[in-house]
């Protein structure tokens, strides 16, 4: 996607499913995020996440899809319920559903672009799964997305 149709912004962060949507906070509520996430981490089982094909959400993504999880809704619910419930960090109800995925190509690739990209992915096969076994928070640094913390699942 860089090199053929100069889509960067998917490489500005490791490949993820996004579970809360970016969000700012005070960097003193980093720690208590951190025991948050350790806390609901501890309570959850690891569980399969397959991707087959691509999608898109047009005119400026293209993803890898992922396929439709229960595990993968029960998790997402409950964090953002639990982080709610907290009342410690700004969670705001996310009006759009939860629509899983790994973005190939985002926000910088062009509508001809977008276009173009599409007609080679839309044909392409693609299958991949793994075992999720944690949470990971991300930070942005001005440039790219950083892992800074990752909690693991104690469960089966």
């Amino acid at each position: 996607m860089k090199e053929q149709f100069g889509s960067l912004v998917a490489l500005r962060s490791p490949a993820h499913i996004t579970l809360v949507p970016p969000l700012w906070m005070e960097e003193a509520f980093e720690e208590k995020l951190k025991n948050a996430l350790t806390s609901f981490s501890g309570q959850q089982n690891k569980f399969e996440i397959t991707l087959k094909n691509f999608a898109t959400f047009k005119p400026k993504v293209i993803y890898a899809a992922v396929l439709p999880s229960q595990p993968l809704q029960l998790i997402h619910s409950r964090l953002q319920e639990f982080l709610k419930q907290s009342n410690l960090f700004p969670i705001k109800p996310d009006d759009r559903p939860f629509h899983p995925h790994i973005s190939i190509a985002a926000r910088d690739l062009h509508k001809k672009a977008f276009y173009e990209a599409w007609e080679i992915f839309r044909n392409k096969r693609y299958e991949a799964s793994w075992l999720v076994n944690s949470i990971s928070i991300l930070r942005h640094n001005q440039k790219n997305w950083d892992v800074i913390f990752t909690s693991q699942f104690p469960g089966v």
